[in-house]
């Protein structure tokens, strides 16, 4: 792994992780840069959603997420040394969509999920707007599926995989957009 600093941003669909993460890239880009969220650029190259797969298909497209994800850090690091890379979820988050659940998630992908916790400096846990009843399921992102209940759900599941890493940190839910992306900023180096 390259020495770059690596701070993932992570939550259910709609927590605002990318749009937090290009605004902080764009504020600060002396000091970060963003890694896109790899699921999203997956499914649009196929243009599917993980709702429209079968089982096997379903695996295929998370092993082809972790694969891009790790090659989009790496290519992203070395294009921008000195940076922190900022990251629209990490590798763990895969493990969340798994069809066969997380201990067999780091079997396929040839990894642990220690391994993995380590790959990333720090993690901040964005809470879904769908706890607020703010939610506007695929309308701002093409390749979301999940409604609002299951937008909570996934939020409480990719907070049970990442809970282990020692550099934790949540941002609850906010009315106000500009009030949540305060949050995480107080939370950066």
């Amino acid at each position: 792994m390259d020495p770059s600093r690596r701070i993932v941003l992570t939550g259910g669909p709609g927590a605002g992780k990318s749009v937090i993460g290009r605004e902080i890239a764009g504020r600060y880009p002396d000091r970060f840069v963003l890694i896109p969220e790899a699921a999203t650029q997956v499914y649009t190259r196929l243009g599917t959603r993980w709702d429209r797969l079968s089982i096997e298909e379903r695996r295929d497209v998370q092993r082809q997420i972790y694969r891009w994800q790790l090659e989009q850090e790496q290519r992203i690091a070395e294009a921008h040394p000195g940076h922190v890379l900022l990251l629209d979820r990490g590798t763990i988050d895969g493990a969340a969509y798994w069809p066969d659940g997380p201990d067999q998630y780091w079997v396929d992908v040839g990894s642990t999920h220690g391994i993995e916790l380590s790959r990333y400096d720090a993690v901040i846990w964005l809470e879904t707007a769908a706890a607020l009843g703010i939610y506007d399921g695929d309308a701002s992102n093409a390749v979301r599926f999940e409604h609002a209940d299951a937008a909570v759900d996934a939020g409480r599941k990719l907070l049970e995989l990442w809970g282990p890493h020692p550099n934790l940190r949540h941002v609850g839910a906010f009315v106000h957009f500009e009030d949540k992306v305060s949050a995480v900023c107080e939370m950066l180096p």
